[in-house]
């Protein structure tokens, strides 16, 4: 058969692929991302429906879908008895007591009273702290890291590991599977001769049962130590310069009060998914005493939920914001709801602040982030170039009244796909704190003039728009 008889047979197939997906492709579905997955499929009909195929739609396995339902009832039937035990429930601003109440709807916590928030924001120092906490570790370690390297800063987590497993402390730890290929190849055979188990999250695979698509990650960053302490924030187990190019910069919170129960009860539910372990949940009471002034809240989210939980949360406190809002984060390119949140914030006076690092290591990425400044600059967001590092931490302050940091960009990719947690602190002496770190990425970043930028070269915005395109996949 000549290749001129395939021509017609796939010139219409094409044609059928266009049509159907035309009416598939939009059912339950936001309308950046049909729009997207349409544009791919129209000019590359067979590629695109491969790709659909793949990535199209968020498929998480219905076992794991039902025991995260399950997950909820158990945390919110221990936390009402916790509650009932003990006068922990912290009273929040009046201004902020909606996005309060949504959290707790989409995640299941309540705000606790009585914690301590420690900002950490020395890359070297955060885990040099993180390890004298595992060194003083009695009666148990849990860690669940989204990238652990084989390198000087992940050795340094797994010898501290290995002394507290020699004194008996029970050890647990997560990894994703993907993230932290390198850890889980390298280090955990390490770990696990040593007693400590050792688990892979959301591993990929044809046969798997509970396996998800392997874009689907858990991005988190957690760590509790006997209950009664816990670690936050975006930097994972790896040296600052695991990625080529400028290091790291980070901030974690180091925590300690009743909200560590919290961050216990998200780490043994994600232990229960990988495991399918039951759910004990015994161990949160030991986080429950009282040793500050901050009210704090933890709001888990990812594609087992039935909602896109932060990104719900964020818009709520750009709503809320009266004065200023201060947002910082590697990754920018948000969806519809966020980003008139955020305009909508600039335009009715609130001073609004974007701070975003100057240089990429994902230039795709920072394409599509940068099609968006113009709009922002337009209504008066004053959008901040850190120049120094990459500057990869993920943290919010509003009105001088809230803080909320985690592992959360500003992308798609984290509001609907990946597993995050957030903490969100009711503090003005923490928000202080933070405000004096954003203060220092001011003083070392380029504001961006709006005059400047829109002079820049007709191809840099062809290229920028061309990116933002493919929101939806990035």
């Amino acid at each position: 058969m000549t290749p001129a008889l395939f021509e017609t047979p796939y010139y219409i197939s094409e044609w059928i692929i266009r049509l159907v997906m035309l009416v598939y492709v939009p059912q339950r579905r936001a309308s950046a991302a049909t729009r997207t997955w349409l544009l791919l499929i129209f000019l590359l009909p067979w590629p695109g429906l491969i790709m659909y195929a793949l990535f199209g739609r968020i498929r998480v396995p219905q076992l794991r879908r039902e025991k995260q339902a399950r997950a909820s009832k158990d945390i919110r039937r221990t936390e009402a008895k916790l509650l009932a035990k003990r006068s922990v429930l912290g009273t929040v601003p009046p201004a902020y007591e909606s996005a309060s109440t949504l959290a707790y709807a989409m995640g299941d916590f309540e705000p606790f009273g009585g914690n301590r928030v420690e900002l950490l924001d020395d890359y070297a120092a955060s885990i040099a702290r993180l390890i004298a906490d595992l060194d003083g570790a009695r009666h148990h370690a849990h860690l669940l890291f989204y990238i652990v390297e084989d390198d000087a800063t992940g050795r340094s987590v797994a010898d501290a590991l290995l002394r507290a497993a020699a004194r008996g402390v029970q050890c647990r730890v997560l990894i994703d599977a993907v993230g932290g290929e390198h850890g889980l190849a390298r280090l955990a055979p390490r770990l696990r001769a040593a007693g400590i188990d050792v688990r892979a999250m959301l591993p990929v695979g044809v046969f798997r049962r509970s396996a998800g698509r392997f874009d689907l990650r858990n991005h988190r960053k957690i760590v509790v130590i006997d209950g009664l302490v816990g670690y936050t924030g975006s930097q994972n187990l790896a040296d600052a310069t695991f990625v080529v190019g400028y290091p790291n910069e980070e901030l974690m919170a180091r925590v300690t009060g009743p909200v560590v129960a919290q961050f216990e009860a998200v780490f043994l539910t994600d232990w229960s998914l990988e495991t399918n372990q039951r759910l004990n949940l015994q161990e949160l009471a030991a986080g429950i005493a009282v040793v500050g002034e901050s009210v704090a809240q933890v709001l888990p989210s990812g594609p087992g939920y039935p909602r896109e939980n932060t990104r719900d949360l964020f818009v709520a406190l750009l709503y809320a914001a009266q004065k200023s809002v201060v947002i910082t984060t590697p990754y920018f390119i948000p969806d519809e709801p966020f980003l008139q949140a955020l305009r909508t914030a600039a335009t009715r006076g609130v001073d609004v602040h974007l701070v975003v690092s100057k240089h990429a290591n994902q230039p795709f990425s920072q394409f599509a982030q940068r099609a968006y400044y113009e709009d922002l600059l337009a209504v008066g967001v004053h959008i901040h170039l850190y120049r120094p590092r990459f500057l990869h931490a993920k943290h919010w302050s509003v009105d001088d009244q809230v803080a909320v940091l985690g592992t959360t960009n500003i992308d798609i990719r984290s509001f609907a796909l990946n597993a995050e947690i957030s903490l969100m602190v009711f503090d003005p002496a923490v928000v202080a704190e933070l405000a004096r770190v954003q203060a220092r990425y001011f003083a070392d970043s380029d504001l961006l003039d709006a005059d400047e930028w829109g002079r820049r070269p007709f191809v840099a915005k062809v290229a920028q728009n061309m990116a933002r395109l493919a929101d939806s996949l990035l």
